[in-house]
């Protein structure tokens, strides 16, 4: 399958990025490899993060299903610095009789985090956003957590305001609709009033921005509102305030990034009307507000995640196809995102039954790319799969 993969990879090397710039792939996949064997069961929504002493520590959701399967847990694995090879998968949290998903992990200081979701009601809707830390995470097998909490949000009426103000802000649009049935903006904004709904069903999914103060900011996204919000602590993860919305037509699971001048860029997946492409908002006060969302010239079949490296370059990571998940490529930034100058395909299935998505994106110590998606083939066999590229 590597062999595979990496063939395709150069088949389309010359393919015209979506800003008019040909593909240059000045980047080397070094290493390539199932994290696990394919399976049966349901994996997804990987997470990776490195650890202070350089061992890679890796988390996804597994079970029978998704939010309709009690069974589903958080597992993960470790690669130890200078090992070749991943560990046996372990437990990292498991919520009795509800689904856990979306699992995030994230360094603070020399904290470790661990993000997810049980799935109350088996709703995504009803969703719990759950939260472990610990200092204890040498060694080998999973940590040792030390404590644990629910992230509890309540948006106010200003919730309210900014989403009737950014949807007129958007294009007008009556897609979908007929003449008599309630318009999609309207039903949002009027849901958004409601206490109740603005404050239940947020989840995670992309790792937390980390300012150079200190300040976290968790992005998350409500498929009840189908946008976005960012949880913001100011000490360390011990209580979090919501920002105000980032409102659009779909724009959700937002990766953030911050350039050099401290404002903050959110990608976000689009699942709103098509074309359906990478959406993006801004923010000039530390995330606290967002622009309403707009559409980018890059097609989008799932989640993104981005990454600003050590040099100053942006790394961007998704399904750049818009009817389906059969091609994962890596686009590379020397401009703060203004431009994607550079286009690697990492997966790319021409038959386009393959599924690789779910992307978890980060610079390690050794200055490479690491790299852990979804693995999906068509006979419903699934892995995570680990990639590192030298940029």
């Amino acid at each position: 399958m590597k062999t595979l993969a990496l063939t395709f990879s150069s088949l389309i090397a010359g393919l015209v990025l979506a800003n008019g710039q040909v593909a240059d792939t000045k980047v080397a996949v070094v290493d390539s490899v199932l994290v696990f064997p394919l399976q049966a069961q349901h994996v997804h929504g990987s997470s990776v993060v490195e650890l202070p002493d350089g061992d890679l520590l890796l988390a996804w959701f597994q079970g029978s299903g998704e939010r309709t399967a009690d069974d589903v847990r958080i597992m993960g694995a470790r690669k130890n610095k200078g090992s070749g090879k991943w560990s046996e998968p372990f437990e990292l949290a498991d919520t009795p009789h509800l689904p856990d998903c979306n699992p995030v992990l994230f360094m603070v200081k020399n904290k470790l985090f661990l993000v997810w979701i049980a799935v109350q009601a088996n709703k995504w809707e009803h969703s719990i956003l759950r939260v472990r830390s610990t200092i204890t995470y040498a060694g080998k097998g999973a940590p040792t957590w030390e404590w644990q909490d629910n992230i509890l949000l309540k948006p106010g009426e200003e919730f309210a305001e900014r989403v009737a103000a950014a949807f007129k802000e958007l294009p007008p649009t009556h897609s979908g609709w007929s003449e008599y049935a309630p318009r999609y903006d309207n039903m949002i904004m009027d849901a958004s009033t409601d206490a109740t709904k603005r404050s239940a069903g947020w989840m995670s999914r992309i790792k937390p921005l980390v300012t150079t103060d200190g300040r976290i900011l968790l992005p998350l996204y409500s498929d009840g509102f189908n946008f976005s919000m960012v949880a913001i602590s100011d000490d360390g993860g011990s209580s979090w305030l919501p920002s105000l919305p980032i409102v659009g037509r779909g724009p959700i699971q937002p990766a953030l990034a911050q350039r050099k001048d401290g404002s903050m860029v959110a990608y976000m997946r689009d699942s709103g009307d098509a074309p359906t492409r990478v959406q993006v908002s801004e923010s000039y006060d530390g995330g606290m507000s967002w622009t309403a969302a707009r559409k980018t010239a890059i097609p989008n079949g799932a989640s993104v995640d981005v990454s600003v490296l050590a040099d100053g370059r942006w790394a961007m990571l998704g399904n750049d196809v818009d009817d389906g998940r059969y091609r994962l490529s890596l686009y590379m930034s020397d401009d703060e995102g203004k431009t994607w100058s550079v286009k690697h395909p990492i997966e790319y299935d021409m038959t386009k039954l393959g599924r690789y998505s779910y992307p978890s994106l980060i610079q390690g110590q050794d200055g490479r790319l690491h790299m852990t998606y979804s693995f999906h083939l068509n006979d419903n066999r699934k892995a995570i799969k680990y990639v590192v590229v030298k940029p």
